[in-house]
């Protein structure tokens, strides 16, 4: 691993370690509220890095939920995955034994970076975008594991943590909507995700508001290359 890159990425990272650090503190506090110790925060965040899935996971852990339960409901909750994923093909094109790493550690922060990065000309690309995610799960298990720690030694209310990775992610879309050269993708999305919501419902709106997505960003990409090409 390229020092130069981990040291050009790390100014970029700062904001998601600010936020996953007190994320992972209050998982690591709801896993030992649950009955699993530091062990079970630091694995689970180590192998799983999946955020919101993971606070999902305190739950279905607690309720003995079945594999095939946790199998659907984490589909459900990362479908959005695959629609990151594809849009990443052309950056992760090239990387080697890195490209594995870099599919599993793509959680909604570090695409967030990624797909806006301004790689400097003195590192590699590629090497900037593994540092970037080597950080931000670096910030992810330390937080995890703090939290545990924390609750193994006091006593902590943990009513309301689970919020915070939904206040982490309005953050960060509100950042991209300010540095974006256009909206049009955003409004689509929240277009779609609204209508969805309100035809079918809160318990199953999220798979075809994010077909509904892939459609209309695939129809109107030809407009948003021309306008990109043009600033």
């Amino acid at each position: 691993m390229k020092r130069k890159a981990f040291a050009a990425a790390f100014p970029a990272t700062v904001p998601v370690m600010l936020g996953f650090i007190p994320l992972g503190i209050a998982f690591g506090l709801l896993m030992d509220a649950a009955g699993f110790n530091v062990l079970w925060s630091f694995f689970m965040s180590l192998f799983v890095y999946a955020g919101s899935a993971q606070f999902l996971g305190v739950e279905l852990l607690t309720s003995m939920a079945s594999l095939g339960q946790v199998a659907v409901m984490t589909l459900i909750l990362n479908f959005r995955h695959m629609v990151y994923g594809l849009s990443m093909l052309e950056k992760y094109r090239g990387m080697g034994w890195r490209k594995l790493y870099m599919i599993f550690s793509l959680p909604d922060e570090t695409y967030a970076l990624l797909s806006s990065a301004q790689v400097p000309d003195d590192v590699a690309p590629h090497d900037y975008y593994f540092a970037v995610a080597v950080l931000n799960q670096v910030y992810w298990v330390a937080g995890s594991v703090i939290g545990g720690l924390l609750g193994t030694a006091f006593a902590i209310n943990t009513q309301g943590a689970d919020f915070a990775m939904t206040a982490l992610f309005t953050v960060i879309a509100v950042g991209q909507w300010e540095g974006a050269q256009s909206h049009l993708p955003a409004l689509l999305g929240a277009g779609a995700a609204a209508l969805s919501l309100l035809l079918l419902g809160p318990d199953r709106f999220l798979i075809p508001a994010l077909a509904a997505m892939i459609l209309l960003l695939l129809a109107f990409q030809g407009g948003l290359d021309r306008e990109e090409a043009a600033v």
